[in-house]
This record gives structure tokens, C-alpha cells and sequence, in this order.
């Protein structure tokens, strides 16, 4: 578990070498390689580590894991189950953060694949001059080629991830360890002080050496997103045992190179091997970098389905690429507009040198959301006192704040990008779900209760052998398209479901909490299925966990009717005439209900219903 902890978790944070300290010197950050400037970024950057990742994550926030996963969502959904019902007020707010946290996630999902491509296969140039030419075509074949090969899955590939990443944290440590014995003096950063004498001599002007700086801890939020892949302690155990050793031991050998030689910063990683062994290195690098890229396309994926299953973003179409582990899917729609994104910002950019403008930002805000919801988790869930509870993640947030607005520098070199991605992304996702509640709203307005309608029901139409499904937003209530059939066929089937599909705030339901069934009298039934936001609705296996509660299901015999909603555009729309016709056209997009739900094509009945928004 631990060595395939290796190969998917710590991809991203594991590539920073590749990158951090050069562009600590070289990216306007006023840094000179002298020993007072070396000395003082690898202690702030020792500290940094040390904080964010081995305490804030590592420590704490992994504790706050919802049924054993971690990211964004689960952290939100765990911090409004401590609520009870409770605090509406609340309530918004932890949402507002989780839907901010999941926008600046996808503008850091673009930005990462290419940058630790390109930083990889730049390493070209120590082998000669001459190949720099070759680093975008080949930055391109390689991401290309990655995004190709998702939908076959990553069962066969990532089976290599985990040995080349422990390969890979390895070299790292040797490595530095094989520089840090020719110049010991770098140990020196160890202590802080020449951290915080850095910071001071600099003042306000150390914010530009930050802004490179937090790129040694991007990839810290995969540690508690991935958590419930091979859980909380084999990811502890890798961290602690094998990269967190391996990390420190290459900066701290890059630091000491420098010191060493000066004239090396603008290559300073590849510069740590003679140079017959470069291109090895630059092979191996090569390798790490795709790893890092597909785990964070990999995490894309994920994400996206819990988007989804919560009502943050409309359905599309979602494929298992695996018989066995349910964790394994692909997502065409979200692969091919990625890969879009990465390809422009290669050709866009040029090199990693540029692209770094644009680097950190969403990181450094997707960590101040993680520190904020799980301030809200010590306090509802674990029952902190709130004085404690603030002090203690209020003194953590004080880095990633200061990273942040280090970053926030760096908006007209390119930082305004994954900005401008998580707004758009922070958009669809507002306008989707203020959308969806207006057509709630409307289809419960008008809607007559289950009950009342078997009530009235004096004379029973005729009856037709088989059994016919309804799909519905709420079982307590007629489903609009079982008045369309009955209005217009004048007949009923021998067995009536109301199905309801829920989706609960926890990752997986177990199969004995499936389903509820009630009974309503005239061959009437209220079925209630229940997922987990990490689970993939099947209404078909839900009707047949019915079968211990007297439901019989043969697909064969049985027909689903699904409402299609039809919307119209109304002039005085509560959603604006912008937001009102992105939302018609996202709705336009979204994949079809049988295929989402995975009901047989064969057997689904679709009817019409006009909707004004």
C-alpha cells in the first residue's frame, strides 16, 4: 500500500524539485546565490514543508477523513453532517467554500501536467544546446499520447507507478545526500533563523521569493484527497519514511551545488548528476512527471463524479475502465477539454520558466478552503473548543495566506489564468445549481402527493400485465410523467414503482442500506435507492436489491418512464438572461438520464414537460 501510495499520491509534490529552487533564484524573486540568500530560501522553504504538509495534512487535517475519503467535497460534506440539521446560515457558507475549493482545483488541474512535462523535458538542454528546440513538440507528443490512453484505464500502467516513484525518491535522496557530503554547511538551514533573518532583511520584497517557493509544497492537498485509495496511515508511512527524506535531501543538495558553484541555478536539478548521466535523468524525470500528470487528470476524474453525484455540475458520461476497482473511471467530455487546456498553455507558454508565472495561485486557495472547512470540522465534528480550534489552524492558514498573496503578485505574469478557470468553473457550477432549484421548485409547485392521488383513485383504469418504474425527484409526490401516461394511454401496469434516487453526504452506502420499500396498496410501491457521492447509480441492481421486499424484478417485464424536461426561456427569468441561457444549454448537455442511471435503452419510455426558467 505504501509503495502505491508512491506512484499515485505523491506524483506532484514529488516532481518539485524538478523546478522550485531554480525558479526561486531565477523568476524575478530579487534571490542571488549567495550563502545568506541560499541558506535563507532553504530554510523557509525546510519550514514550509514542514508546516503545511507534515503538520497541517499530515497531522490534522487527514484525521477528518468521511467514511475514510478525503478532498474537498468529503471535507465539506463531513463538516455539514456535524451541523444536524442545523445552521442554514452555516450551511451556505461551508457549500460556498466547497464550491470555491472545487473551482480552484480544476484551475490548478490544467496548470499541473504541463508544468511538470515541460520542466522535465527541459532537461534536454544539459544534454546539448541544441535540443531546447524539441522541448515543446515532445512536451506535446507525451501529453497527448497520455490523454489518448485514458480511457483504456490505468490498471496495467499504474501497477509500474508505485516502483518508479520509490525509484524516483530514491535518486532524489542519493542525490542530494551525495552533494550535502561535499558542502555539509547547507545543514545550517535546518535552523529558522536564517529563515526569518531572510525575511526580515528583505521586507515586503520576500513576497516574490514566495510566490516560487510554494511551489515546493503544490500537490500537499493529493495527500488527504487520495486518502481513501489506500487510506490514512500507508500515506503517512510514505510521506514520513520515504518522500518527505527524499525531498529535503535534494533541496538541501541543490542548495548546496550552488553554494558550490553559482553559475549552475538556471539548471541546478540536472546539474546534481555528471554529465554522461544527464539524459538518464532526464529519462527518469520524464517518467515522474507523466505519473504526476495522470494522477492529477486521475483525481480530475474523481472529483468530477463527486461533483456530480452532489448536483454541483450537470451529468455526463462517466466509464468504468475496470471490473474490479470502482475507483478506476474515465470521463470523455472533462479528458478531451483538458487536454485542450494543457496543449494551450504548452503552445501558449513555451517553457515551465513562463508557465510558473501561472503556477501556485490556485493551490495556495484551494489550501487556505481545506484549513477553513477544517476549522469547521474541529469544531462541529471533533467538538474543539473554538478558541483552540481557531489558534491552532489560524497559525496554520498564516503560510498558505502568505503564499497567496505572494501569488497574488504574479496575476499579470500569468497568474490571472488558473484564476479565469476557476471563475468559469465557479460559474457553471453556481449557475447549475440555482437552475436546478428553480425547476425543483417549479415541478413540486403543481406536484399532488402519492397519497392523494390513491385516495381519489376511485375507479382503477385498466391493467396491463408487467411492471413500470417512474423516476422521480421526490417519492412522495405523483411523478409528472405517470400523469402524462395515464392521461394519454388511459392504462396502468400491473405494478407501480415510484423510484427516488438519493445521493447521500458519505462516500458509499453499504448494499443492506440500499434501498427502502413501501407498500402503497393497488399495486403501488415507493422505492428510495441511496449512493454515496463516490458511487455510480445502477437503478437496475437497486430494483433488484428490492427482491427481499416482495419486488420480483425481470428486466423483461418491466418499462422505465423518465421525464425529459424541455426548457423555456421566459423573459423575467429569476436567473438572468446570461446565466438563464448558459443554464438551458448546459441542461442541453448533459447526458441522457437512462444511460447516467444505466437503465436498458430498450426498456426506457421517455415523456415530455414543458418548464419555464
Amino acid at each position: 500500500m505504501v509503495v502505491g501510495a508512491l506512484g499515485v499520491v505523491f506524483g506532484d509534490i514529488g516532481t518539485s524539485p524538478l523546478y522550485t529552487l531554480r525558479e526561486s533564484f531565477t523568476h524575478g524573486s530579487g534571490m542571488t546565490p549567495t550563502p545568506r540568500h541560499v541558506l535563507g530560501v532553504l530554510s523557509i522553504l525546510f519550514w514550509a514543508i514542514t508546516l503545511t504538509v507534515t503538520v497541517k495534512y499530515v497531522t490534522l487535517i487527514m484525521r477528518a477523513d468521511n467514511k475514510g475519503e478525503g478532498g474537498v467535497l468529503a471535507l465539506a460534506t463531513l463538516a455539514t453532517q456535524g451541523l444536524n440539521g442545523r445552521g442554514r446560515k452555516i450551511r451556505r457558507w461551508i457549500t460556498l467554500f466547497a464550491v470555491v475549493g472545487l473551482a480552484l482545483f480544476y484551475g490548478d488541474a490544467i496548470i499541473t501536467p504541463a508544468m511538470t512535462v515541460m520542466s522535465a523535458v527541459e532537461g534536454l538542454d544539459s544534454v546539448a544546446h541544441g535540443l531546447s528546440q524539441y522541448v515543446v513538440p515532445m512536451s506535446l507528443a507525451i501529453l497527448v499520447g497520455l490523454f489518448v490512453l485514458q480511457s483504456r484505464g490505468t490498471h496495467d500502467v499504474g501497477r509500474l507507478f508505485g516502483p518508479v516513484m520509490l525509484l524516483w525518491f530514491v535518486v532524489l535522496g542519493v542525490l542530494g545526500a551525495w552533494q550535502i557530503a561535499k558542502y555539509p554547511q547547507v545543514l545550517l538551514a535546518l535552523n529558522p533563523i536564517y529563515g526569518i533573518r531572510l525575511i526580515a532583511d528583505r521586507g515586503i520584497a520576500i513576497f516574490w521569493a514566495f510566490g516560487s517557493i510554494v511551489l515546493a509544497v503544490t500537490g500537499a492537498e493529493a495527500l488527504y484527497a487520495d486518502m481513501g485509495h489506500f487510506g490514512r496511515k500507508p500515506i503517512r508511512l510514505a510521506w514520513l519514511c520515504v518522500v518527505l527524506p527524499g525531498l529535503v535531501l535534494n533541496y538541501f543538495g541543490q542548495g548546496a551545488l550552488i553554494l558550490e558553484d553559482p553559475g549552475v541555478v538556471k539548471q541546478v536539478f540536472f546539474a546534481l548528476v555528471p554529465k554522461e548521466m544527464t539524459l538518464a535523468l532526464v529519462i527518469l524525470s520524464t517518467l515522474a512527471a507523466v505519473i504526476a500528470s495522470q494522477a492529477v487528470i486521475s483525481g480530475v476524474f474523481s472529483l468530477t463524479r463527486q461533483a456530480i453525484q452532489l448536483g454541483y455540475l450537470p451529468r455526463m458520461e462517466i466509464q468504468h475502465t475496470s471490473e474490479t476497482e470502482i475507483g478506476q473511471i474515465y470521463v470523455p467530455r472533462v479528458n478531451w477539454l483538458l487536454m485542450a487546456a494543457i496543449i494551450a498553455l504548452v503552445v501558449g507558454f513555451g517553457s515551465s520558466d513562463r508557465l510558473a508565472g501561472a503556477y501556485g495561485l490556485a493551490v495556495t486557495g484551494a489550501m487556505l478552503v481545506d484549513a477553513a472547512l477544517a476549522l469547521a470540522v474541529a469544531i462541529l465534528v471533533w467538538k474543539w473548543k473554538w478558541p483552540l480550534a481557531v489558534a491552532v489552524f489560524g497559525l496554520l492558514a498564516i503560510p498558505d495566506a502568505a503564499f497567496f498573496l505572494a501569488n497574488a503578485l504574479k496575476i499579470p505574469e500569468g497568474g490571472w489564468l488558473p484564476l479565469l478557470v476557476a471563475g468559469l468553473v465557479f460559474f457553471t457550477i453556481t449557475t447549475w445549481r440555482r437552475g436546478r432549484e428553480l425547476v425543483s421548485a417549479d415541478l413540486a409547485e403543481g406536484a399532488l402527493p402519492l397519497t392523494k392521488f390513491l385516495e381519489r383513485m376511485e375507479r382503477a383504469p385498466d391493467r396491463v400485465a408487467g411492471t413500470a418504474v417512474f423516476l422521480t425527484a421526490d417519492a412522495s409526490s405523483t411523478p409528472p410523467a405517470f400523469l402524462h401516461n395515464l392521461k394519454h394511454n388511459k392504462i396502468l401496469h400491473e405494478r407501480i414503482i415510484v423510484l427516488q434516487v438519493d445521493t447521500m453526504d458519505v462516500p458509499r452506502v453499504p448494499e443492506a442500506k440500499r434501498v427502502t420499500v413501501e407498500r402503497l396498496g393497488k399495486g403501488f410501491y415507493s422505492v428510495i435507492a441511496r449512493y454515496g457521492f463516490m458511487e455510480q447509480p445502477d437503478v437496475p441492481a437497486a430494483l433488484r436489491a428490492c427482491r427481499p421486499h416482495g419486488i420480483a424484478y425481470d428486466e423483461m417485464e418491466t418499462s422505465f418512464f423518465l421525464g425529459r424536461e424541455t426548457l423555456v426561456p421566459t423573459s423575467r427569468s429569476k436567473l438572468g438572461k446570461w446565466r438563464r441561457d448558459f443554464f438551458i444549454s448546459l441542461s442541453h448537455s448533459a447526458s441522457a438520464t437512462k444511460a447516467f442511471f444505466r437503465i436498458p435503452p430498450n426498456r426506457a419510455i421517455e415523456l415530455g414537460n414543458q418548464i419555464q426558467v
